[in-house]
């Protein structure tokens, strides 16, 4: 016999905190707005040439938002959802936000142990004379990875950039493609390297959504040094410098990088992590320095006010009690959730989620705990963003043997032993 059975109206009894999660929800939504509105990545090898109006809105999960950013992206990346884009695939300068990849590969080599914090590198020439924003690095000398880190991450180091690309690499152009190399492990389809640094020129270029994808990832991939993304201020050479990224400053976020050149405008790349949740929000094109604090901090706001992550079932939890089993060693079996199911919902959705079981009944021993059987379904309300319906597997929650002849013969008449 088919059993379909309604747990609750409303999933709140069964969220049951904050955990590794795998749900998804909230994407075909916003694809559709991507196709309607913008271009796809990679028809162009350089920033387009006609540029999102900054008067534009970028599409969320709750509608529309305007915002004055000319690429916008939001990611929740504890649920992997996006929340928020604008232009997300279209191809930009990315100026210094570039150093995200270039502190990928060397905190990979850190990983690895094919490079150490306390080595001592050798400034070339090309490094000591470099532009933009510098450590200060002396000509001739040496300097610890660590310091070229916190040079590169905290300051902004384009010197402390071609050191590390030089000492990795051999040269900057060798460790360019070494970027683009990486880039396509990490799935960043929209994003082309020729530097180390993000010093404009043709060629290079960085989408806003894997700004947020590189940013996901080197929380995820290095937690053990993500923590130089959220130092404040280095002291080197004589000279101390503040972290550019205000949201730092003000510990409304925990990294990562900031940028700025003409053609790209002022960009923000800013991860916070509350309540068991991480969110990244990824700004550029913005016409000051003030402007982009100000929107990097108003969108960080926005995405925790409106939005949370949810746990419906951690892996193994029991979903359906006191299933009947038909001529078993018990007269009743557990069904459990076979993976932990966790997603981020507009705040006030979860009390409208309904969730119900879908099995066959009774129970056919023999029965092997793990054994896939049934499913749960996860019915939302009808809100911008959020799908119908989800479906998850479920499991036997408990091993069952068949009765043998003699318990089969008492099952019928009724003195089957108690399990």
């Amino acid at each position: 016999m088919q059993t379909r059975r309604s747990l609750m109206s409303g999933a709140a009894a069964l969220a049951v905190g904050l955990g590794a999660g795998q749900a998804v929800i909230g994407s075909g939504a916003l694809a559709a707005a991507r196709k309607k509105k913008h271009p796809a990545a990679g028809k162009s090898p350089s920033a387009p040439k006609a540029l999102p109006s900054a008067d534009d809105n970028a599409q969320t999960l709750l509608g529309p938002l305007p915002t004055p950013a000319r690429w916008a992206y939001i990611l929740n990346a504890t649920t992997n959802t996006v929340l928020l884009e604008k232009a997300a695939n279209e191809h930009m300068v990315p100026s210094s936000l570039t150093k995200m990849m270039t502190t990928y590969i060397v905190f990979a080599f850190l990983a690895s142990g094919r490079l150490h914090l306390d080595q001592q590198l050798p400034v070339s020439e090309k490094a000591w004379r470099m532009q933009g924003s510098k450590m200060f690095v002396p000509l001739g000398q040496t300097v610890s990875v660590q310091d070229l880190i916190q040079g590169m991450v905290i300051q902004s180091g384009n010197d402390a950039c071609i050191v590390l690309a030089e000492h990795i690499a051999g040269s900057e152009e060798r460790f360019a493609v070494m970027m683009n190399e990486m880039g396509a492990r990490l799935g960043l389809s929209g994003s082309h390297f020729m530097n180390a640094t993000g010093w404009p020129v043709d060629g290079h270029y960085m989408t806003a959504r894997d700004v947020g994808v590189l940013a996901s990832r080197l929380v995820h991939d290095f937690p053990q040094y993500y923590h130089f993304f959220g130092e404040k201020e280095f002291l080197f050479n004589g000279i101390r410098q503040g972290n550019r990224n205000v949201l730092v400053d003000k510990g409304l976020a925990d990294g990562l990088k900031t940028g700025h050149t003409d053609a790209g405008g002022f960009g923000l790349c800013a991860s916070s992590l509350r309540n068991g949740t991480r969110v990244v929000v990824v700004v550029n094109g913005l016409a000051s320095s003030n402007q982009r604090a100000q929107e990097g901090e108003r969108l960080m706001s926005w995405a925790f006010a409106n939005f949370e992550t949810v746990t419906f079932f951690r892996k193994g939890q029991i979903v359906e009690e006191n299933v009947p089993v038909w001529m078993g060693s018990r007269k009743t079996v557990s069904l459990v959730a076979v993976q932990e199911v966790r997603m981020t919902l507009p705040m006030g959705a979860r009390s409208q989620v309904t969730l119900s079981t879908d099995y066959q009944s009774p129970l056919i021993p023999p029965l092997q705990q793990g054994q896939s059987y049934g499913t749960v379904t996860l019915t939302f309300p009808k809100r911008a963003g959020l799908p119908s319906e989800m479906h998850y597997p479920l499991a036997i929650g408990e091993s069952v043997s068949k009765l043998g002849f003699v318990g089969r013969v008492l099952a019928r008449v009724g003195y089957a032993p108690s399990p």
